[in-house]
């Protein structure tokens, strides 16, 4: 059995996120083959290409953590139709220099939840438009815009609801099968 590390970015920073819960049911949720680890960026400063000649260690470190897993995961909301801006630093201090891209041909997928109907439709749209310009392998399908309710998911990971647990299990065995396959055509140290 080959397992895959997956590193997960929450795109809110806020600790009582409704992201971080739906981050954490992904966590629980995974196939055995998938690792997963957060990959954090709250403390990165704002980007600047003043920084490319010397990346600040906070940088270098999160570039690092990005570099070390074999696929990545986005569990963001939606801030005024598109992602949050922290989340788009972190995209461009990852992504910078050029030609030292760290999302470069690393599988990648995109989940998010909100309050709204619609979950995290159109922010999910702006970040994979952003992530192709990166060159990440991005799985289409199936997408997963979850509208959250009140206790649908405690703070600990427990998805309450029996189907969008399973849903939610799909999402990531899809992903698991999305990850096998990008890997066997595009191989991490190619």
């Amino acid at each position: 059995m080959t397992t895959h590390k997956v590193g997960y970015f929450i795109g809110s920073l806020a600790a009582g996120s409704i992201n971080r819960k739906l981050a954490n049911a992904l966590v629980r949720l995974v196939p055995p083959e998938l690792a997963m680890s957060e990959i954090t960026f709250k403390d990165l400063p704002l980007y600047s290409y003043d920084y490319d000649a010397d990346y600040p260690p906070v940088a270098r470190s999160f570039k690092a953590a990005i570099t070390a897993v074999d696929a990545v995961l986005f569990v963001t909301p939606e801030y005024n139709r598109s992602i949050p801006g922290g989340l788009k630093n972190a995209i461009d201090w990852a992504s910078r220099p050029y030609g030292t891209n760290a999302f470069t041909r690393k599988p990648s997928a995109v989940i998010g939840t909100s309050p709204g109907a619609i979950g995290t439709a159109v922010a999910q749209q702006s970040l994979r438009s952003v992530l192709s310009f990166c060159n990440s392998p991005q799985m289409n399908a199936p997408e997963a815009y979850i509208q959250f309710t009140p206790g649908l998911i405690t703070d600990d990971g427990e998805v309450t609801n029996d189907s969008t647990a399973e849903f939610l299990r799909n999402f990531m065995a899809e992903f698991h099968t999305f990850i096998a396959r990008v890997r066997s055509v595009l191989p991490k140290d190619a």
